[in-house]
């Protein structure tokens, strides 16, 4: 009896018994994936994006939420140890990234905003002797009230 193949089943039976000829790349090519970033890698690059926005948009955060979230932030991308799969380190160097240049991107980029944020303007309450420009008179009490202000 002959099938599709045309062998009888003899001959079936012998050949599931013969080793496969196959070259490596095609076994392997069986467990890579198609696609160009594997899930773990898209994981691991979301959490890399989420620790940059949350650095880079509460650096100057003033209520507990925001200045919670800059620091465990800056504290990740800090961390030199490399333990944990998720660690900073692990996850730049799984996406093809240097960890230090990062950091130091990092740092540079805070201190950058940091320099800027302390060069604030400086606005002058009360008139320069000499000339009085006309404008609304400000009583004693007013005026104390702006320099305390003004102080803070």
């Amino acid at each position: 009896m002959s099938y599709e193949t045309g062998l009888s089943m003899e001959e079936r039976v012998t050949s599931l018994f013969q080793p496969d000829t196959l070259l490596p790349e095609q076994y392997l090519d069986t467990f890579r994936r198609k696609l160009h970033l594997e899930p773990e890698k898209k994981l691991m690059l979301a959490v890399l994006e989420d620790a940059i926005a949350c650095f880079q948009k509460y650096v100057f955060a003033r209520e507990g939420k925001g200045k919670i979230l800059f620091q465990e932030a800056e504290d990740w991308v800090q961390d030199t140890n490399s333990d944990w799969l998720f660690s900073f380190a692990n996850v730049c160097e799984t996406l093809g990234f240097n960890p230090d240049y990062l950091r130091q991107g990092l740092a540079v980029w805070k201190a950058e905003r940091l320099e800027s944020r302390a060069r604030a303007k400086v606005y002058q309450l009360t008139p320069r002797s000499g000339k009085r420009k006309r404008g609304i008179a400000v009583t004693g009490r007013a005026r104390h009230r702006l320099r305390r202000a003004a102080s803070r």
